[in-house]
């Protein structure tokens, strides 16, 4: 049963927001005073206060909305998930691909572990993009002269890391639509490559590095795979909020990076294989119905989540109302309008958080603005003419 967004968004924003804030002062904190003399201690304490913060999200998707992921893996992969530090690369399909792989490190035991490479822009968003900083992720400013120092300086200091971390990179560089997969095909026909019909065309140059930087102490890379099941909508935060039930589906293929090639072209065109073999997979689920030919395995949903979340409602609800005791904040017209605007600027914060994951949309359909003459285009948009007859 679906409910108003807007019902969920407040008490879960006040929530979020007051621990969050409390969790970011608590890291600042630590960042300053105990990272100069042990960096070790600092990993330790705050994965655990990064986990505290995540898992407020991660209950939502698994207790409120009851979104649903199906895993595939191979046995062994299975096994070694959260005990290995990993390289995983991904096809940015839905608005949430990020939440449903905290999830998934949740459920291998890393999350407040998990670093990712980001646009640096998140990094300025208040409590998650704060958090994230604190937790070492890797912003980057889409100027590869920069950041390919940037990477090789942050990779460096993660190679002694006290657990098991995962490192997750979207090597596509942007979420998928049709303008973009548009935009990916008229690329692959003019370089003379592989026309994709379900991914975008990796940007490898992040992926060499990473791999380069990394292959001495992370073993292994994490092909994975999301897709949605046919006939749903694809889940976005805003579903979420609203208790909308969903579906994911992840496959995940290890490989070793030890059976990667040595030289940069070598790794880039491993990756971009890797992405044709993703599209081959997504293009047979759309057309058989079978996604993975490798074991479904259940991944329970922790009470971990609840448990947390009821701590800090407890915290935070002992807080005011002892707050509200004590300055008597209610009763004077200053103070009810106060909370009035306290109220209205975490809705506003929850909704910038919400239109941020959103992707761009685009339709199937031909955009109107498309000239009609152009029939290579035309047929790219539309799958079934592709089939019928092919592009010269």
């Amino acid at each position: 049963m679906a409910f108003p967004a807007t019902m969920v968004i407040l008490p879960v924003g006040i929530v979020f927001i007051l621990s969050g804030l409390i969790i970011n002062v608590i890291q600042a904190m630590l960042f300053v005073f105990v990272s100069p003399i042990s960096k070790y201690c600092y990993r330790k304490v705050n994965k655990v206060l990064t986990e505290s913060l995540w898992l407020e999200l991660i209950c939502l998707v698994d207790w409120w909305a009851g979104v649903k992921v199906e895993l595939y893996a191979d046995s062994e992969t299975f096994q070694l998930l959260g005990k290995e530090n990993a390289l995983l690369i991904c096809n940015h399909r839905s608005d949430i691909d990020w939440l449903i792989g905290w999830v998934l490190a949740q459920r291998a035991g890393c999350l407040g572990s998990t670093v990712a490479v980001m646009k640096k822009e998140i990094k300025y968003f208040p409590i998650i993009g704060w958090s994230m900083w604190f937790a070492e992720f890797l912003f980057l400013e889409r100027n590869w002269v920069k950041d390919e120092e940037a990477l090789k300086l942050r990779f460096k200091q993660l190679e002694h890391k006290p657990v098991p971390f995962w490192v997750a990179l979207f090597v596509e560089g942007t979420r998928f639509t049709h303008t973009k997969l548009l935009a990916a095909q008229e690329f692959a026909i003019s370089r003379g490559m592989t026309v994709p019909k379900n991914v975008l065309i990796p940007r490898t140059k992040g992926f060499v590095t990473t791999v380069q930087e990394t292959r001495t102490y992370i073993p292994a890379i994490y092909d994975c795979t999301f897709t949605v099941p046919k006939g749903e909508p694809s889940p976005t935060l805003l579903r979420i909020f609203k208790g909308t039930p969903s579906s994911v589906k992840v496959q995940i293929q290890r490989h070793r990076v030890e059976e990667l090639p040595e030289t940069p072209e070598g790794i880039a065109q491993w990756c971009t294989d890797a992405f044709v073999a993703k599209d081959a997979l997504l293009e047979k689920y759309n057309t058989t119905e079978i996604f993975s030919e490798l074991e479904l395995h259940e991944t329970r949903r922790p009470k971990r989540s609840i448990f947390v979340v009821a701590c800090w409602l407890s915290f935070l609800g002992f807080l005011l109302v002892k707050f509200f005791q004590w300055s008597r904040l209610l009763s004077t017209w200053k103070g009810i309008v106060f909370t009035v605007l306290f109220m209205v600027v975490v809705t506003v914060v929850m909704e910038v958080l919400i239109h941020a994951t959103q992707a761009e949309r685009s339709k199937t359909s031909l955009p109107a603005n498309l000239p009609v003459q152009d029939p290579i285009k035309q047929r790219l948009l539309n799958p079934d003419a592709t089939k019928l007859s092919p592009i010269i």
